[in-house]
């Protein structure tokens, strides 16, 4: 957090001079994940395999760190100029796997591109321009002061601006960003990372090679060769690790944890992760959960922990707020609060003793144990008289039905893709207004504009410790007046071959840096 404070109040970051050559890249290194990148094109889609594919082909800006830090990768420093300009200078001598040199041209073509893209130009909303100074310094610009800056700058993966410009042979411009379409970018790739895309067949396998003249020679990574196998079935997943078919697996189901524990030919590694799954309560269409104390007997009714334990089977993380560990808003005190003799008097208190009948809905397919987690909450909540009328549906049809708020408790898993905690009220409790997004997923219609106001006053905070401090009171006001019903943070697991040494490269944003792999 200090050298989160520090980069951000102006101090300078610098990254160390390399002091020893990267190891001989010779292992190869066999993959499995559950899809793979269903585009080259890293602006077309933002999701976690197009982030995993940046990190492996490409280079950000500057890179989290486990303890959700920064650490330099094509910026080698950066100092903040004025309340609305953050200076960036950049490390000389990069190179793209087509040949050409990285300069702040194709930071800012890149940072353009990021702007016209449809999944990413709302992360960058707060910039009102770049500004290149020389081919190895260039200044990025907020409209008013923006303490996320450099949270924003790890979506920068610079592309090849010469690589991208220009005209196919077919006279389309390479640069376009077609959405599910067959375009240049999605087909073609030059990055500055360390692998390049040998081989790609959409949907059975991408190779990637080590890239000769990658930069970071103080990487360790020994990996040449990495042979990505999209594998969708958990149980074909887990047993490709186990045969030896594959080295490293992600993810790992919470149900075959403990059958990875017992092979002695395999290493799981398991951390808290920083999705919230939760429950809304619609205020619009049930007239008690305008009534504060319902939705306090609600609360007090979900064992989060019970959920955790034996649904989750201990693949989670018991929540009271939406902040987790590491995030400026998670406020220590807030607790989860199960207490089925509490719930009653509050229901009693509140003029519904007898309860009344809800209807509820939630995914079968898109979170861990989604439908179970669901089934348990209803049976929770039988418990104070409040009968579910329960409906589960694969993703694809629970979207367009949670658009619509069609039940009146709806279920939603959420990673903030800022890493920070106003992304979650942004989208989950401000007040809905269709014309600016914000409460884009509240499909709990809760509005409290003096909590929204806090949240604004913090996004425009620089001086971390006090934005830390509006933060954590946000999370304390929406637990007191319980907005909305949180229940965990699902953890995240993979697992790999001994000798795959997985760890140092693993993070909570589940997007392993796999450049620095060091393979036995």
């Amino acid at each position: 957090m200090k050298k989160l404070l520090a980069a951000l109040i102006g101090s300078m970051a610098l990254a160390s001079a390399p002091v020893a050559l990267s190891a001989e890249a010779t292992k190869e290194l066999k993959v499995a994940y559950d899809s793979d990148p269903v585009t080259l094109d890293i602006h077309e889609q933002l999701s976690g395999g197009i982030l995993q594919l940046s990190h492996m082909t490409f280079d950000p800006l500057v890179r989290w760190t486990k303890d959700l830090g920064f650490e330099p990768r094509l910026a080698e420093s950066w100092e903040r100029v004025d309340e609305n300009t953050m200076r960036f200078t950049l490390r000389k001598g990069v190179k793209f796997h087509s040949g050409n040199e990285f300069t702040s041209a194709d930071v800012k073509f890149t940072f353009d591109r990021l702007k016209e893209s449809q999944d990413f130009k709302a992360i960058f909303k707060p910039f009102s321009g770049i500004n290149v100074i020389d081919d190895y310094t260039f200044e990025l610009k907020t409209s008013e002061p923006y303490p996320l800056l450099l949270n924003t700058a790890t979506y920068i993966f610079p592309l090849d601006s010469k690589f991208y410009s220009g005209k196919t042979e077919d006279g389309k411009d390479k640069g376009a960003i077609l959405k599910h379409g067959n375009s240049f970018a999605s087909e073609n790739l030059s990055g500055t990372g360390p692998f390049t895309v040998a081989d790609r067949r959409q949907g059975v396998r991408v190779e990637f090679e080590r890239f000769d003249n990658y930069w970071d020679t103080e990487s360790p990574g020994n990996v040449g060769k990495i042979v990505l196998t999209p594998i969708k079935e958990n149980a074909t997943r887990v047993s490709a690790l186990l045969s030896g078919g594959v080295d490293f697996i992600a993810p790992v189901p919470p149900n075959d944890l403990d059958r990875i524990k017992r092979d002695r030919n395999s290493e799981l590694v398991t951390m808290s992760g920083t999705r919230i799954i939760l429950f809304h309560m619609n205020q619009e269409r049930v007239e008690a959960f305008k009534n504060p104390k319902v939705r306090q007997a609600i609360a007090y009714a979900i064992n989060q922990e019970g959920i955790a334990a034996k649904i989750m089977k201990g693949f989670a993380t018991p929540a009271a707020q939406m902040s987790p560990a590491g995030y400026q808003g998670h406020n220590e005190n807030l607790k989860p609060r199960f207490d089925v003799a509490k719930a009653k008097q509050l229901m009693k208190e509140a003029g519904y003793e007898d309860g009344f009948t809800i209807t509820m809905m939630a995914p079968n397919n898109r979170y861990v144990n989604d439908d179970k987690i669901a089934q348990a909450a209803a049976a929770m909540l039988a418990r104070i008289n409040i009968k579910v009328d329960l409906k589960t549906l694969p993703k694809a049809q629970y979207w367009p039905e949670y658009d619509n708020r069609a039940a009146d408790m709806m279920l939603i898993g959420w990673h903030a893709d800022t890493e920070d905690s106003a992304n979650f009220f942004e989208f989950l409790t401000f007040c809905p207004d269709s014309d600016s997004g914000s409460g884009q997923y509240n499909a709990g219609n809760y509005c409290n504009p003096e909590i929204d106001a806090l949240v604004q006053k913090a996004n425009v905070e620089t001086d971390l410790d006090k934005r830390a401090a509006m933060l954590q009171e946000v999370e304390q006001r929406l637990y007191d007046d319980a907005a909305f019903v949180p229940l965990h943070w699902q953890d995240l697991a993979w697992a790999a071959k001994k000798g795959v040494n997985i760890a140092p490269v693993l993070n909570v944003m589940n997007f392993p840096y796999l450049g620095d792999l060091v393979v036995e």
